[in-house]
């Protein structure tokens, strides 16, 4: 049964994908094929996890719709990706629409297999920044911790698909203590973000547990947690969990989320005990190809977010991950979203729009020209219409004539 049938049935309305759709709309989509779970089972986030979609004779009865590409891209993922989604999130899916944005997002196709020139399997050259397997120190304040190799479910245009749920044999295995103890002897380290795979699928107790081991190293002031479980598996944010994470702030947390259908009822449910937690949230957004890379679409999804009370933090390219190129837009598509952002929607609204540049230079911010030029007199800009202004320029040093004495 289509998700959209199954909210009809359940008097939830029209879903998206559905003609008059709003963007903005919350909506939930259902159990689906899944309606025989219980209540308890169906919020129990492990349920889901042990329900995951995650072979070809499992697609093809859940999505009778299964293109070619999509098949043999699914027979070949096992090499590369691994398949994995969770019933929730499956239920996103529109069964009559091969280039569905949740679809194109999560189920592998045979153009994976392509390798478009300068892919490869590091693009940001992570490796070349570990001191200690398993963590990454690429600025100089602040260190990346990969923590597991595994997600609730897996994006086709994973930037870390080399270790990621490990279909490619990469062997991952993250070494806590080596990584700990690394940055207990690095005292300019004062930011650590834990990532992955998704720090969010490690038990209560063991999350707990590294947050306290890091919180006991004096110089770390701020900790960060990169996921994509509230999208994916919203289940998971427990009040158990809120609760356990407030111990232990300053604490925020990068949400990363494409398209405003992600964005349901039950996500904006447990974004909002996340931030009833005190918890601030910035959003991840990668910029792809038919899921997200049109003006209408993306301010749609950037407000839908600030309704979540979660801030738009970056728009990001899609990195040169090898079998990507189907999903990766221009450039030049970017910045026309985001001059077409500008001034149409409110400042809390517009991330950075930043490449996280191949060889591991890291993330360089990139923006429309509002500059049209500068000398030492004034500065000549152009504002969202395309209205010309000049804002003087000030001199820099001492104020060139001093203030009288007073009298």
């Amino acid at each position: 049964m289509s998700a959209t049938h199954v909210a009809a049935a359940q008097g939830g309305g029209q879903m998206p994908g559905a003609p008059g759709e709003s963007l903005k709309a919350f909506r939930s989509p259902g159990r689906g094929p899944w309606k025989g779970a219980s209540e308890e089972e169906w919020n129990n986030w492990r349920w889901h996890l042990q329900h995951r979609v995650t072979t070809l004779a499992q697609l093809e009865r859940l999505l009778p719709s299964l293109s070619a590409e999509e098949r043999a891209g699914t027979q070949l993922a096992g090499s590369k990706l691994s398949l994995a989604i969770t019933p929730y999130f499956f239920n996103l899916i529109d069964p009559d629409d091969e280039r569905c944005p949740i679809r194109l997002q999560v189920i592998p196709r045979l153009e994976e297999t392509i390798v478009a020139p300068r892919e490869t399997t590091d693009p940001c050259h992570e490796e070349a920044h570990s001191p200690v397997p398993g963590l990454v120190h690429r600025y100089p304040d602040r260190v990346l911790m990969l923590v597991t190799d595994r997600c609730a479910a897996y994006c086709r245009y994973c930037t870390r698909s080399r270790l990621v749920s490990n279909a490619s044999g990469y062997g991952f295995h993250p070494d806590v203590d080596r990584q700990l103890d690394y940055i207990a002897r690095n005292p300019q380290v004062r930011d650590v973000l834990l990532s992955g795979g998704d720090p969010l699928l490690l038990s209560d107790h063991r999350l707990e547990t590294l947050l306290g081991r890091l919180r006991a190293i004096p110089h770390v002031e701020l900790l960060r947690i990169g996921t994509r479980i509230p999208i994916f598996l919203p289940q998971r944010i427990t009040p158990e969990l809120c609760a356990m994470l407030r111990r232990y702030h300053p604490l925020f947390l990068s949400l990363h989320s494409n398209h405003p259908r992600e964005l349901t009822i039950e996500v904006r449910e447990a974004l909002g005990r996340l931030a009833d937690a005190g918890i601030p949230m910035g959003n991840q957004t990668v910029l792809l190809r038919d899921v997200n890379d049109s003006a209408e679409i993306m301010k749609a999804h950037l407000q839908k977010l600030l309704l979540c009370r979660v801030r738009p933090y970056y728009l990001y390219q899609c990195d040169l991950i090898a079998g990507s190129a189907h999903l990766r837009t221009s450039v030049r598509r970017g910045l026309e979203i985001m001059e077409t952002l500008q001034g149409h929607t409110s400042g809390y609204a517009l991330p950075t729009y930043a490449i996280d540049v191949p060889g591991g230079g890291g993330k360089v911010p990139v923006s429309p020209e509002y500059i049209l030029s500068r000398d030492k007199n004034r500065v000549v800009l152009r504002n969202y219409e395309g209205s010309v202004f000049e804002y003087p320029e000030a001199m820099d040093g001492p104020p060139p004539v001093k203030a009288p004495p007073p009298a």
